[in-house]
Order: structure tokens, then C-alpha cells, then sequence
């Protein structure tokens, strides 16, 4: 085994030449960039989650935020299939390459993998990936629901491999049930995840939660709420009653958040939202990633279908990742 320095924090590499950081470091080093986007012009085309294109308006629709040096964009790569393989059967693979609206898959994949390494590497502080495929539908051996590869879990496999990091927390506030997640993580009790949905379920171990959420709507909800309550926070309230304690007790290396904006009103998952929810979930997500694993935390983009709610809520949420946000 040998050392390096990378920007402040001591690394190791082991016999094999794999990459291998100290996460026994201080939390003052210093990010090159406060947050990652990461992005791949295929994304802007018609693919899966869309009716049309969804992401027309990126990434220009950031520019604001791009012309601020604490923001840094980054080209999504396409992932080895080597990577694929350590997750998905090679028949899911097969399957994969089959479906044209899988052609984005790769890079969506790569995106999510990189951006969790500059987390890890400290290059960036937190990241948000744009994905052209969904991830969290997509199992050991089935994919569907708009998704293809399990972008996070893979990315997972990467951190675990590359760099030694065993323990993560996941929050999944998409309209559906994350079962491709669970069916890959159902037994790996070094992985938080709490997905929001219209049913309860809590594993023996207690890392494997769904909690339902307030709805607008009988079909996804036995109690919908009134015209009168804000559905808004009570559904952010819902999700950090959820995470935030166990996350605490739990405390694991680094916090995904798998965002899906087809619960907001009018969109296909509609439980009637709107942006302010959304708001107040990515607030506790980076101060709850500051209290317990160094402000590391990749928001990853999950449904929703609409270009001009995607332009009306994603760069709020990327706001909120930056530098001054907080609280």
C-alpha cells in the first residue's frame, strides 16, 4: 500500500492500484467546486420520462448558476458495462441494448457514478445528476417503469470498490416504489433506504422503510388531505419525520436523494405538489449531509415528464445545493 495527497487529504492506494481515500479527515478541506451538475446533451432528446423532450430546456435553463465559479458542469460519461455487470444480469443487459429508449442509459448511469466519485474525491462538495433513464424500477434481472440500469445502486458498487466506503442512506421521493432498489438492496443492512409511497413497511433491521405520504387523491391515499391543508409541507414534513432520525442514528458516508418531480400537479404522478415541496426536502437533505457525513450528498433526477415543470423546479433545487443555502 503507498500514499498520495489529493487536495489536502491523504490517499492510499492498495497493492492493485485501486484508489483508496481516508475519509479520517477533517471537514474544513476544501472543494475545488460547492456543487457538481452532471449532464449529457442525449439527455435533451426525446428518451425515456418524457413526453417530447423534458430536459428541452437544459442546461442553458442554469446558466445563471453556471457562470457562478461554486458551480461546476460536467459531461456524463457512458458507464463500462464491466460496472453494469457487478449489478444487473448479463441477460438484463441483453435486454437493455434491445430497447431503444434505453439509448441514454449508459450515460445516465455514468453521470450518477461520477458524480458520487467527485463527492467522494472532494472535488465537489454535493452533486446533482440529470439522467436521461431512470434507475430506481431497474432490479438484479428486470427493468421497466422508464428505467433501465439502477444508476445509484451502481454507483454504490463504485464507492465500495474504488474507495472503501460501506455505509449510505437513500431517500426516494419519486410518485412509485423504488422496487428495483430494494430488490438489489433488500439484504444489505449497510444501506438505509426509506422510500416514500402510498403503503407502510419497515424491515426487521429497520433499513428498509416505506412510509405513505399525504395526497390531494383517493387513489393514492386512504386519507387524502383537504383543499385546505398544505399538502406541501406536509409531505416534506412526512419525509423528514422518515429520514432524518434514522439517518442520525444510522450514520452513514453519503446521502442520495433519488428526486422525481412527477408528484408535482400535473404531471403523471400527481399527489398535487408543487415546488415548494420539493424545496423544503432538499434543505433537510444538505443540512442533515453537513450533520452527519461531511456535506456528502448526489441528488439524483428520478420521473416526471413535463419540460416546463422541470424548468420550474430543478434549478430551485440546485440553488439549494449551493454555497448559500445553509440553512
Amino acid at each position: 500500500m503507498y500514499y498520495v495527497n489529493y487536495n489536502g487529504v491523504e490517499s492510499n492506494y492498495d497493492s492493485g492500484g485501486n484508489f483508496m481515500m481516508n475519509l479520517d479527515v477533517k471537514e474544513s478541506v476544501k472543494n475545488k467546486y460547492h456543487t457538481g451538475i452532471f449532464y449529457h446533451p442525449s439527455f435533451s432528446r426525446r428518451s425515456y420520462l418524457t413526453q417530447g423532450s423534458r430536459l428541452e430546456h437544459f442546461p442553458h435553463a442554469l446558466n445563471h448558476y453556471l457562470d457562478d465559479f461554486h458551480y461546476h458542469l460536467y459531461e456524463s460519461p457512458a458507464v463500462d458495462e464491466e460496472l453494469i455487470l457487478k449489478v444487473h444480469t448479463a441477460e438484463l443487459l441483453r435486454q437493455v441494448k434491445l430497447d431503444p429508449l434505453c439509448s441514454t442509459g449508459w450515460h445516465s448511469v455514468g453521470g450518477v457514478v461520477l458524480g458520487a466519485e467527485k463527492v467522494i474525491q472532494r472535488e465537489i462538495r454535493n452533486a446533482f445528476a440529470f439522467i436521461g433513464a431512470g434507475g430506481h424500477h431497474s432490479g438484479r434481472n428486470f427493468f421497466g417503469g422508464y428505467c433501465c440500469f439502477n444508476d445509484v445502486v451502481i454507483a454504490i458498487h463504485v464507492l465500495r470498490e474504488r474507495y472503501g466506503i460501506k455505509r449510505f442512506a437513500i431517500l426516494d421521493t419519486d410518485a412509485h416504489h423504488g422496487d428495483g432498489t430494494r430488490d438489489l438492496l433488500g439484504n444489505d443492512a449497510d444501506v438505509l433506504h426509506v422510500c416514500l409511497c402510498s403503503s407502510g413497511y419497515e424491515s426487521a433491521d429497520g433499513t428498509k422503510v416505506d412510509v405513505p405520504v399525504p395526497s390531494r387523491f383517493r387513489w393514492f391515499s386512504t386519507a387524502p388531505v383537504s383543499d385546505e391543508d398544505d399538502i406541501d409541507a406536509l409531505y416534506a414534513m412526512t419525509a423528514a419525520e422518515a429520514f432524518q432520525p434514522r439517518v442520525q442514528a444510522f450514520r452513514p458516508e453519503m446521502l442520495f436523494w433519488y428526486f422525481g418531480f412527477d408528484t408535482h400537479q400535473g404531471d403523471y404522478g400527481d399527489l398535487g405538489l408543487s415546488v415548494n415541496a420539493y424545496t423544503a426536502i432538499g434543505r433537510m437533505m444538505r443540512s442533515l449531509a453537513d450533520e452527519v457525513c461531511f456535506g456528502r450528498l448526489e441528488v439524483v433526477l428520478g420521473g416526471g415528464s413535463r419540460s416546463d415543470i422541470a424548468r420550474m423546479v430543478i434549478p430551485p433545487i440546485i440553488n439549494v445545493l449551493g454555497p448559500f443555502q445553509a440553512s
